[in-house]
């Protein structure tokens, strides 16, 4: 029967050549950024991505399940990225939000990280060309839409959607003090403070001091300086600030999740499984919204989301977002938005399975 020290030798082989393979695979990735940049061709294909995480998911009879495979390929494909051209990223910060974690989700570790102070920050960062990508919410299924997100999709009309991100949140409650009869103040984002009512409710907790912070991240920041409070955040940040965990999921809706935007001045190329956004104008009388809604009906169109928007420069006058299934180029798309020129087209890209 093998001993630990012979599987150990096993596994060190098998690492060799891992990263010989590695390797090898890299020497091919930088041939193809140098050809893509010679034909001006784009360094991110998340088609391509995708198609390679499904291949691999349908060949793979070991050990590995699928989020495995796509937590290895997603960093390995990152790195791919960042050796054809290295990447700058701007995100909603500070650095232990769970914006920054979906950008690490996506860009991997070796891409270049910009934590911005407001999401219109990260739409100004990417108007004036200091980074490529852009990480922004955009909804959260507890809370709803971010309108800061949506007015400023409406605004910088040269950036577009390039893909999206979908997360599952998980709060932690984390403090230098393990004695919550202690606690006196409690620092949280609102959204992250709403969330988890129930759990501050049966802990006793609901009527101590409910201090907001700008992110969980700052959050974490706080309460690592004050011994007489906790903080309502994300284990990364809670890691980041060496905050000990007192409480681990605490959120009250167990399935809360947050859409995530990928932002870009690049344009999707069309493809199959796309989603596509749009801002409307219809027009102020009776009917407006639902003619186009029923140009949707008629071209068998899928919307997956609609939400009112006010036009700050219009009194009274609102706007409507709508995400739908299909690219801006596909014909049925082109008729059902035919004849509309008050349509402002966020983006088409490739949709989250």
């Amino acid at each position: 029967m093998p001993n630990l020290e012979e599987f150990r030798v096993k596994i060190d082989a098998i690492d060799d050549e891992l990263l010989k393979l590695l390797n090898e695979r890299m020497s091919y990735v930088k041939r193809i950024g140098e050809l893509k940049q010679s034909l001006g061709a784009a360094i991110y294909r998340p088609e391509r991505e995708r198609a390679i995480i499904n291949r691999l998911k349908s060949e793979n009879l070991g050990l590995l399940d699928q989020n495995a495979i796509e937590a290895i390929y997603g960093e390995i494909f990152a790195v791919s990225r960042n050796l054809e051209l290295p990447q700058a990223v701007a995100y909603f910060g500070p650095e232990g939000t769970y914006t920054h974690q979906a950008a690490r989700m996506r860009f991997g570790a070796m891409s270049r990280y910009i934590p911005l102070a407001t999401i219109e920050d990260v739409f100004k960062e990417l108007a004036n060309k200091e980074a490529k990508f852009g990480v922004v919410p955009i909804e959260n299924n507890t809370e709803g839409a971010v309108g800061v997100t949506l007015d400023c999709l409406g605004a910088y009309e040269e950036l577009k959607i390039f893909g999206e991100i979908y997360m599952d949140i998980h709060h932690s409650f984390v403090g230098i003090n393990e004695n919550i009869k202690e606690i006196e103040r409690i620092y949280s984002h609102p959204q992250g403070y709403n969330q988890c009512r129930k759990f501050l409710e049966s802990h006793g907790l609901n009527a101590v001091e409910f201090v907001p912070a700008k992110s969980t991240a700052n959050a974490a920041h706080l309460a690592s300086q004050d011994k007489k409070s906790a903080a309502i955040c994300s284990k990364i940040a809670a890691k980041i600030y060496n905050v000990p965990l007192l409480f681990d999921k605490i959120e009250d809706n167990a399935a809360n999740r947050t859409r995530f935007l990928i932002l870009s001045d690049i344009i999707t190329p069309k493809m199959n499984h796309c989603k596509t956004s749009i801002l409307a104008h219809t027009a102020h009388k009776p009917g407006g919204l639902s003619a186009l809604l029923e140009n949707f009906k008629k071209e068998n169109i899928n919307l997956t989301k609609l939400e009112s928007r006010p036009v700050k420069a219009k009194e009274f006058l609102h706007s409507f977002y709508i995400d739908f299934e299909g690219h801006i180029e596909d014909e049925n798309v082109k008729r059902a938005l035919s004849g509309n020129e008050d349509i402002v087209w966020l983006g088409s890209y490739l949709k989250e399975c």
